[in-house]
């Protein structure tokens, strides 16, 4: 079974920066597309992020140029950068990653998700 556990939020002055991390543990064999997911309060959760396997990256219009998402070398871990932080940026941001487990002569895709760290931008 894989886990995720978020770090790095928290409350930060608009204009300033936060970096958040998604570490991935347990047993699987590799990930696959890894994302970031935002629920800002009364709204639906959005997707803010995404890095495929082969490190192609987008991003929702609103982030764009501010935020940046990567992952370490072995891919166990996905980061958010995010720079310029506006009061919209509030909200609780959400790991999502897929992964490949094996199953005997064959392998399964697999996704997980994390707990959600708390990122308020205010003064």
């Amino acid at each position: 079974q894989v886990q995720l556990v978020e770090s790095g939020g928290g409350l930060v002055q608009p204009g300033g920066s936060l970096r958040l991390s998604c570490a991935v543990s347990g047993t699987f064999s590799s990930t696959l597309a890894m994302e970031w997911y935002r629920q800002a309060p009364g709204k639906e959760r959005e997707v803010v992020a995404t890095i495929s396997s082969s490190g192609t990256t987008s991003y929702e219009d609103s982030v764009k140029g501010r935020f940046t998402i990567s992952t370490n070398d072995v891919r166990n871990t996905v980061f958010l950068q995010m720079n310029s932080l506006e009061p919209e940026d509030t909200g609780v941001y959400t790991c999502h990653v897929g992964y490949i487990v094996r199953r005997g002569m064959s392998w399964r895709n697999r996704d997980a998700w994390g707990p959600g760290t708390q990122v308020t931008v205010s003064t």
